[in-house]
C-alpha cells in the first residue's frame, strides 16, 4: 500500500471516530432521530475503515505482518 493509500485509510478512521464522536453529542441534545441517523453513518464509516485495514494488512508482505 502506497504512503497516500495508508494516509487515506488513516483519515476514513478519523472520520468514522467523528462520526460516532458526534452522533453522542446529538444523542445527549435530545434528537434522537438525528443521533440514530449521525449513529448510522458512523457505522458505515468504521465498517469501511475496517475493511479497507483488512485489505491493507492482507497485501502487506509477510515480513512486515505482526
Amino acid at each position: 500500500m502506497t504512503g497516500s493509500s495508508e494516509v487515506n485509510l488513516a483519515e476514513l478512521h478519523s472520520q468514522a471516530a467523528y462520526a460516532h464522536a458526534a452522533a453522542a453529542h446529538v444523542h445527549s441534545t435530545g434528537d434522537h432521530a438525528s443521533a440514530q441517523e449521525l449513529a448510522r453513518k458512523a457505522l458505515g464509516r468504521s465498517v469501511e475503515a475496517l475493511k479497507q485495514t483488512e485489505e491493507m494488512v492482507q497485501n502487506a508482505p509477510q515480513s512486515i505482518q505482526v
